[in-house]
């Protein structure tokens, strides 16, 4: 027969489960704290997170998307990107990109850079890449975090730096060799001259062939030396720092002069090798009409080297929405290589055989475009031809510049 518990035990089992539920009433208390905090930071991370403006990507190791921020959405516009190939994602690709740093930092278990361009609403956007390996507790790689951040503008203010850099030193040492030729050409154009005068004095005293020889000697003389002063005039026009006075110019009037100062040599070509598309609303320009000209003159020169007998010549002229201008020349030729597109505007740069050029035209036509405030845009396929846009900004009512003009929007 079992005894019956005692006062004591039945104190004691009191006492116990007393104990327990304060001790388990701590540790609800103590979880409830600690979840509170965990939310805390949660909400500290996702802030943080938010505040990111990179394209932020969680890939797993066979390169298939995880998990990505509001900003790709922004930027990609990507319905639902988990769980498809990076690959398809970005480049429509059925295999990993050649140069993939993502499976550069899977295979080496470290921090990848990478510079890439991708389409992005119909426009290459280039973008520095970080991929970086979230690791186990082993220390080795399981998942992938990829950073993306649009450099594109920075690429392209960069690229306006530096040809602006290598314009503006190049353009000194253009105008230092433009002054040491002009002396000894003008000594030869002036003694060629005097000798010209000369001819009808002695005209009866030599031989008639004699004469006749001397007579053509002395024009190609001249002759050569105008195009060697053209030259020097335009090393002179490129390295000049400031644009000389300027008057209000309608590009259209430009256009058609321009046209008319060429039409004995446009004659060698067929009648409907160039197109005029003329804006009759367009606003006229601030700026100096005879460098203008001189642009037109060099681009529509460049269109002719390129197209020869076939193709189309088309000139036009815009009004934007903007505070610009334009003037553009459009030709069906052999268009440049992709390679050469860099370089177009450097001094001396040519791929025209010996004696078509010196490679002075694209670089003044620059020159003279910057000064005016303006921007000389190009586009090009080879084998199908180019397109050079010469964007200028309008004038004020007052006769000034329109203040900041933005060509390239």
């Amino acid at each position: 027969m079992k005894s019956k518990p005692t006062l004591d035990d039945l104190i004691g089992v009191e006492h116990s489960k007393l104990g327990y539920y304060r001790e388990l009433q701590q540790k609800v208390a103590e979880v409830e704290i600690s979840n509170l905090e965990l939310a805390r930071r949660q909400r500290q991370i996702q802030a943080i997170l938010d505040g990111i403006t990179d394209v932020m990507m969680v890939l797993s190791l066979n390169l298939k998307i995880v998990s990505v921020n509001h900003v790709f959405q922004d930027v990609f516009r990507v319905p639902e990107p988990e769980g498809k190939f990076c690959h398809e994602v970005f480049r429509s690709a059925p295999q990993p990109c050649s140069s993939c740093p993502v499976i550069t930092s899977r295979e080496s278990n470290r921090v990848c850079r990478h510079l890439a361009i991708y389409p992005v609403d119909g426009q290459n956007r280039h973008f520095e890449i970080t991929a970086s390996p979230l690791r186990n507790p082993d220390g080795k790689p399981c998942l992938i975090l990829l950073l993306m951040r649009d450099v594109t503008l920075e690429k392209e203010l960069q690229a306006k730096y530096y040809q602006s850099q290598r314009m503006a030193t190049i353009g000194v040492l253009a105008a230092g060799v433009a002054h040491e030729i002009n002396n000894p050409l003008t000594a030869i154009s002036g003694f060629a001259e005097g000798l010209k005068r000369r001819l009808p004095r002695i005209e009866k005293t030599i031989d008639q062939e004699l004469m006749d020889d001397f007579s053509e000697y002395l024009g190609i003389i001249l002759k050569e030396c105008q195009r060697c002063q053209e030259i020097v005039q335009s090393l002179l026009t490129f390295g000049r720092q400031t644009c000389p006075e300027s008057s209000p110019v309608n590009l259209n009037n430009l256009v058609n002069d321009t046209l008319k100062l060429l039409q004995n040599q446009l004659k060698q070509y067929r009648k409907d090798l160039i197109q005029v598309e003329l804006d009759e609303s367009l606003p006229p320009v601030q700026g100096n009409e005879s460098q203008l000209k001189q642009v037109v003159l060099d681009l529509l020169f460049n269109a002719l080297d390129a197209t020869q007998e076939k193709g189309a010549i088309i000139l036009r002229t815009s009004s934007g929405n903007g505070d610009w201008v334009s003037f553009s020349i459009e030709d069906t030729g052999y268009g440049i290589p992709s390679e050469h597109m860099d370089r177009l505007f450097e001094p001396f740069f040519t791929t025209k055989p010996v004696g078509k050029g010196v490679g002075i035209g694209l670089s003044t036509c620059y020159n003279i475009v910057d000064q005016h405030g303006g921007e000389i845009q190009v586009e090009s396929e080879e084998g199908k031809g180019s397109t050079f846009i010469v964007k200028l900004p309008r004038e004020n009512r007052n006769g000034s510049l329109q203040s900041n003009p933005n060509p390239g929007s």
